[in-house]
């Protein structure tokens, strides 16, 4: 393993973490760091390098499309996420990580009872929404770990 693959290898760490907080662009981050080893590779490279970016492709889709449909038929509206998203985002700097996680769900709560007028539906909603984006998350983490696991595997039997 050269210096680049040292890099690249840091950067998909990162990028996995991007996922996980999505402060950070994680796919893209991924997408990226293999771009630059498939530069500096060459040759079959750029065949791992389009699977990686099929793979996250499909992840980074499916993380909006699969809990968006079951979201938007429950009610929820997009100015929902935005607010809930933007109070994840300072949440996020006003107590690092542990912010996201409580601004993220108290934004969409209030976003939610603002709508309802009722604690216990705006509960309900907020929940689904969360169940909803944490499944997005898990299915784009998923589809990073293998993409992740793709370019390691072809940098550790290069030859």
């Amino acid at each position: 393993m050269d210096l680049v693959a040292v890099g690249v290898g840091l950067a998909i760490l990162v990028g996995l973490v991007g996922i996980v907080l999505p402060v950070l662009p994680g796919s893209a981050i991924i997408a990226l760091a293999v771009l630059v080893w498939a530069i500096d590779t060459g040759g079959w490279a750029w065949a791992v390098l389009a699977a990686v970016v099929l793979m996250l492709a499909a992840g980074w889709s499916a993380s909006y499309v699969i809990p968006g449909r079951r979201v938007a038929v429950s009610g929820v509206p997009r100015s929902s996420f935005v607010v809930a998203g933007l109070a994840g985002v300072v949440g996020f700097f006003v107590l690092p990580v542990l912010g996201l996680l409580v601004f993220f769900p108290a934004g969409l709560y209030l976003m939610e009872y603002r709508r309802l007028r009722d604690p216990a539906a705006a509960w309900a909603s907020a929940w689904l929404a969360i169940r909803m984006t944490a499944l997005g998350m898990l299915i784009e983490l998923g589809l990073g770990l293998l993409a992740a696991a793709t370019w390691l595997v072809a940098e550790l039997t290069a030859f």
